[in-house]
């Protein structure tokens, strides 16, 4: 039997498995932020001929059926609260440890191509009081050119600067969506040579004595529920749970203490060839994963945007109201949603990681202009909601709550038209694009943090006015 005739054999299987909680379509605003790519704004250096690592697993297909999970055992989350990542003293290793607080504050940045603003805006997020940074790998900036050709040029640095400003690290492994042409294909058949590429990539920067650097965490690819990140086509829970699988084994396998993060899933109502609801899309990862995650992640991963919601906001008022859309997954207290979950297939004892939250004050953006300017957001609001998300987190979400990664810190690529408004992601940021290196421009939401996670730690934002 062909891989062909047995990958539809098994999405035959999973369809008529799944048929009566797939047949739904939602209609409603468009719900995701778009996702910048890491914007190749300099020419990579030529990519030498680095030895190929050991392959990570034994080469199979992707399944639609359920896979075996890896051996690997699972870092045990203990229940005491590690000292901040300011005071928090590096081990043997000289590295800071994969240990999260519960909750645990970051934010994701943009620091693959200029190791000058990659610095100034470290020191930025160090001094708001974050303890964790979150930058983009593109798998096919390190290994573009091929096969085992792996450029670390950029990787090393980065990886360097934020170990140096002493924060830690989660890497989101994932490509372009709109790069169709990479020679490693598409996922899932593209697993094997993932696997490869990020046991490559978690055995050079292991944590270890030695080692280049440290990558304290992964997240494993962005947001498979969309067709645009999964290969154009229908979204398909089994075929990510396999990749998750892989993944998962190889990273243990170079470094048995880095935390596996799954990937955060779009709010979305789409239920088609396009889009997976959020909901839908978890409950059928646990049902492929056996009822077990051990063995594909330590953490699971979660989008939680606010939308036109305050972050109090209960999804029931949520759905009954038109004005915040219509839907549960309008809030961002749909986490919690996404939290009873976990807790239904046996899983409370693992946290969740908030990949990606926030809320846009777009004036501009059709799409975002009605949860953004439109639902009576502005910079001031944002900064305020983003502020009692946290606090929400810390009063009602404790001690299942790990990582709570905003968005974002600015990219300068949005300055690169001479128009930075017309970038819906320029809405999100908490921070002016400024160019390096002069004063920052401060809005309202990272002074607000500033404040607020400092004297959390006793201490006083060294930029409040």
């Amino acid at each position: 039997m062909t891989l062909q005739l047995r990958l539809l054999i098994g999405i035959l299987l999973l369809a008529l498995n799944s048929v009566a909680a797939c047949n739904r379509s939602d209609s409603g605003p468009t719900t995701t932020p778009t996702k910048t790519s890491t914007p190749m704004e300099e020419t990579s250096q030529a990519p030498t001929d680095t030895p190929a690592p050991p392959t990570a697993t034994a080469t199979s297909e992707p399944a639609t059926s359920t896979p075996e999970p890896a051996d690997t055992a699972t870092p045990i989350a203990t229940e005491e609260q590690p000292p901040s990542a300011d005071t928090e003293q590096a081990g043997a290793s000289g590295f800071l440890p994969a240990t999260m607080e519960s909750p645990d504050f970051g934010t994701q940045a943009f620091l693959w191509w200029r190791p000058e603003v990659a610095e100034r805006d470290l020191n930025l997020i160090r001094e708001a009081g974050f303890h964790w940074v979150k930058q983009t790998f593109a798998w096919e900036n390190i290994e573009g050119a091929g096969k085992g050709h792996l450029d670390w040029s950029f990787s090393d640095r980065v990886v360097q600067q934020v170990n140096d400003s002493n924060l830690k690290l989660l890497a989101r492994i994932s490509t372009d969506p709109q790069k169709r042409d990479f020679w490693a294909g598409l996922p899932p058949e593209s697993a094997d040579h993932f696997a490869d590429y990020i046991f490559a990539l978690a055995s050079r920067y292991s944590c270890k004595p030695g080692a280049v650097g440290c990558i304290q965490a992964y997240q494993i690819w962005n947001e498979p529920n969309l067709s645009r990140e999964w290969g154009h086509k229908r979204p398909n829970p089994a075929e990510y749970v396999y990749f998750l699988g892989r993944a998962y084994e190889a990273i243990k396998q170079a470094n048995p203490n880095a935390l596996v993060v799954s990937a955060g899933m779009a709010p979305t109502g789409d239920n088609n060839e396009l889009a997976m609801p959020d909901d839908l899309y978890y409950e059928q990862m646990y049902e492929a994963m056996g009822g077990s995650s051990d063995g594909y992640f330590d953490a699971l991963g979660v989008h939680g945007v606010g939308f036109a919601a305050p972050p109090e906001l209960d999804p029931d008022t949520a759905a009954a109201e038109a004005r915040y859309g219509g839907h549960r997954f309008f809030s961002f207290r749909h986490v919690e949603d996404i939290r009873g979950i976990m807790e239904r297939h046996g899983d409370a004892d693992k946290k969740i990681v908030l990949l990606e939250f926030g809320w846009t004050s777009d004036p501009v953006n059709p799409n975002y202009r009605w949860h953004g300017r439109d639902a009576g957001i502005d910079f001031a609001v944002q900064a305020e909601y983003l502020k009692r998300a946290y606090e929400w987190a810390d009063a009602n979400w404790r001690p299942w709550i790990g990582l709570m990664s905003l968005i974002t810190m600015p990219n300068l690529a949005w300055l690169s038209d001479g128009d930075p408004e017309d970038e819906e992601q320029y809405w999100w940021g908490i921070m002016e694009p400024s160019p390096c290196c002069g004063a920052p421009t401060f809005r309202p939401a990272y002074l607000e943090l500033c404040r607020y996670l400092n004297a959390r730690e006793g201490q006083v934002c060294v930029h409040a006015p």
